[in-house]
Formats: C-alpha cells, structure tokens, sequence
C-alpha cells in the first residue's frame, strides 16, 4: 500500500531546518516540500537553489492559503511562532515548530488551545536534542529503581558562548524575539522533565554582566535585554530539590550537563562537549561509563514522528504542545522569580 501524499512549506529556513528537517523530509517517501519563504526573497531565493525547493513565496501567509500545502514547517524565530501556528493550525494546516515554543506562557497556551480545538490537526514542537539516545535506557534505570527515590538534580549550562562583549548582539539575547527563555535553560529543563517529577516551585536570581552589545551590521551599541548568568534552586513534586546554573559568561565553565541524584545511586548525563553517560551506586568507588544497547537506542526521529501522526500512524512522543506549555511556564516562572527576588509556584497563575 502506498503512503498518504504529505506536501510540506517551509516557513523560515535557517540552520536546523537546512541541515536537518529539509533531508529529514526528503527521507521520508511520498514527502514533498513545495515551497519555501524565508525573512526576504533574496535569501528564500538563496534556499530555494541551495535545498532544490521548486518554490519561493512571498509571504508567510502565502504559504498557508497555498491549497497545495499539507503541513508547514515553522523554522523562524520565537517571537513568530505563535502568530503564524495559529493560522496554520486555524487553516487546518499540520504545523511542526521550531522550539521554543514561543516568547511566554501566554503565546504558548494560546497555540495550545487553537491545537485542542483541532483534534485532528498534528501540533508538534521540535523536541531538545538532548537525551533522545539515552532517554529510553535512562527511563528503564529510573523506573527498575537505580537511584532509589530521587533527592536532587543539578542542571549545568555554563559557558563562555557570549563571554565577548565585542560580539554583535545575537537574538537569543533580546527579549523581543527571544522572550523569558534564557540561553540553554529551556532545552535543559525539558530534558530533564522526561525523567523526573513535574517542578512545582522556583527560586531564581539572574545578572546581565554585559549590558550592552553592538548593534548588528550596524554602527552603534544596544542594551542586552536577556540576563547571561542564573541560578535556580527548585522543589519537586515528590520532595525533591533542583539546582540549576545557566550561563553564558562562564570562562572554563562545566559545559552542559544533567545530575540525578537518588537514595541508592546517581546518574550522569553529559552533552557537551560530549554526550556521556555515568553511573554509581552504594559502594562503588567511582563512576562507570555506560554502554547503551543498540535495542535500546534512541535518536532523532522528528521529521518521521510528525510525518506518521499527520497520516495517522503514529502519536507524538517528543514533543506535544501540552509539554511545550508546561517548560515554557517554567521558564517565564524562573523570570518571574529573578524580578521579583521571590519564590513562584507552578502551574503558573495570572497569564497576561
């Protein structure tokens, strides 16, 4: 039996979606990508001759009242994502976005409703690449009982990526375009939550240490408008605790890094500059390395997984909008937290 025709447009065409949802798609039989817009038509030209797309549109909307178009493909910056799902998911358009999820809570549990009201409509968040190898064999450690009853995790994204003040100002540093999220904090922190208990408590404080950059191929300085140093301690459901250290200044810094730390042993995640994962119980003398078993592998699956749940083959497993709420409430409750110098609960209350 032939696969159900999936025609794809390409909303915003920048790194991940040129080197990875582009040949994800291609790899995909009976996929199609019919077109592309990008931020001016020069540059949709550019992709368009570079990926081999028959199409360049002139807008963002033309992409969606297109009636050859199935599903779009959303690779633009956070502060469109919102505007631009909705109308997909209004026109009945399949959407995969790009994390995150969008600037706020707010953004993110508008998308999520105008998605429940389409149930059979697929609403997909590009998931962190993070864990996807290891989540399952980590998920099976936790559950035959390996660290006992979790007591702690510690989260570190520390690094020295935005230690030059001579740098352009980069988008991830302007609240505009990048909303609450803060560096590596949103990808860690959804990571971590598909191993542990939902986080029901905050406590933040965060710096700017840089305040100003200079402005982009232009002459001139600009206020950073996105801290480049916090630090979170958390409470979990279940009466665990989290510390967290994100930061972009940090010279020789720990680099990214996941710890679970339980009642009979501790895990280790580490990403950067490799992924590793450690392991130690009750006894041992050190931490061992461990091996996955092929059989139980992960990887990247996102362009297949959305693929599979427009033809109504397959569910979403990494990520639903549902799990895109709830890390983006985490993040806007951590700024919250730092601005008010005082603990937020989560769920997040007051959406404005």
């Amino acid at each position: 039996m032939s696969e159900k025709p999936v025609r794809i447009g390409i909303i915003g065409a920048g790194a991940n979606t040129r080197t990875r949802h582009i040949p994800g798609f291609r790899a995909i039989p009976a996929v199609e990508i019919v077109g592309v817009v990008n931020r001016t038509p020069a540059s949709g030209a550019r992709v368009a001759k570079e990926c081999e797309i028959p199409k360049v549109f002139p807008h963002w909307r033309a992409v969606i009242d297109d009636p050859a178009v199935d599903a779009v493909c959303i690779g633009t910056w956070p502060d469109m994502h919102c505007e631009i799902t909705c109308a997909a998911l209004e026109a009945g358009k399949h959407v995969l976005t790009e994390a995150r999820m969008a600037r706020n809570a707010a953004e993110a549990h508008r998308m999520h409703a105008v998605a429940l009201a389409r149930p059979g409509v697929t609403a997909h968040i590009v998931p962190s690449p993070f864990g996807l190898v290891q989540d399952r064999f980590v998920r099976q450690l936790i559950e035959q009982g390996f660290i006992g009853d979790l007591r702690e995790v510690v989260v570190l994204g520390a690094d020295s990526v935005f230690w030059d003040y001579t740098e352009p100002l980069h988008w991830r540093q302007d609240a505009r375009i990048s909303g609450f999220n803060v560096l590596a904090l949103g990808i860690l922190h959804e990571t971590l939550s598909r191993w542990i208990p939902p986080t029901t408590r905050v406590f933040a404080q965060s710096n700017c240490f840089e305040r100003q950059r200079p402005i982009p191929n232009e002459p001139g300085m600009v206020e950073v408008t996105v801290p480049d140093s916090v630090q979170i301690v958390t409470l979990i459901d279940g009466g665990a605790r989290g510390l967290y250290h994100i930061s972009g200044i940090t010279l020789l810094g720990p680099e990214k890094q996941i710890h679970l730390y339980g009642s009979r042993g501790t895990i280790k995640y580490l990403i950067a500059p490799e992924e590793k994962l450690l392991c130690g119980r009750a006894g041992d003398k050190e931490m061992r390395y461990l091996e996955i078993p092929a059989e139980q592998r992960g990887g990247w699956r996102v362009e297949a997984e959305f693929v599979a749940s427009v033809r109504g083959q397959d569910k979403i497993h990494y990520t639903d909008f549902a799990t895109g709420v709830r890390y983006m409430e985490f993040t806007e409750a951590v700024a919250r937290s730092a601005a008010l110098d005082l603990p937020v609960d989560l769920p997040l209350k007051n959406l404005a």
